[in-house]
């Protein structure tokens, strides 16, 4: 018998994402969507003087699991800059592509193997990390 896709863990970090808030500064926007599931993303960012996240609102319309990483990407990106962001991005997709055995070191991670056999929900999880990198990436 197959394991349930929708953990009770999934649901409640998906669950646990934050509403979009207003930022005292709007400093690097992007907005994304994934062309295999249709889930989009809007990020917001506050970044500081040394280019790292300050705070964050996002504006999330995905599957539990795109809500699920979108959580958890939100609860770890404050005080990560570019390279941080990067990295997290590379890790998490050579995971979930089976070519490497840990998801990382962004907090909780793990908690998305369930759908690390479902390759049409890979595009929905990587999709806040994408999005983050790619508002780090804009100017102002």
């Amino acid at each position: 018998m197959n394991a349930p896709l929708y953990t009770a863990n999934i649901l409640r970090l998906a669950a646990s994402l934050a509403e979009p808030c207003e930022l005292e500064r709007k400093d690097r926007a992007a907005e994304l969507r994934s062309p295999t599931c249709g889930s989009r993303i809007a990020v917001t960012l506050q970044i500081d003087e040394e280019g790292k996240v300050q705070r964050i609102s996002q504006q999330v319309h995905a599957c539990a699991f795109g809500q699920a990483s979108a959580a958890l990407m939100e609860k770890s990106a404050v005080g990560r800059g570019h390279g941080e962001a990067a990295e997290a991005l590379l890790t998490l997709s050579a995971w979930l592509a089976g070519e490497r055995e840990d998801a990382g070191d962004w907090p909780g991670l793990s908690a998305l193997e369930p759908a690390r056999a479902r390759r049409s929900r890979h595009g929905a999880i990587l999709l806040p990390f994408r999005a983050l990198l790619a508002a780090l990436e804009t100017e102002r």
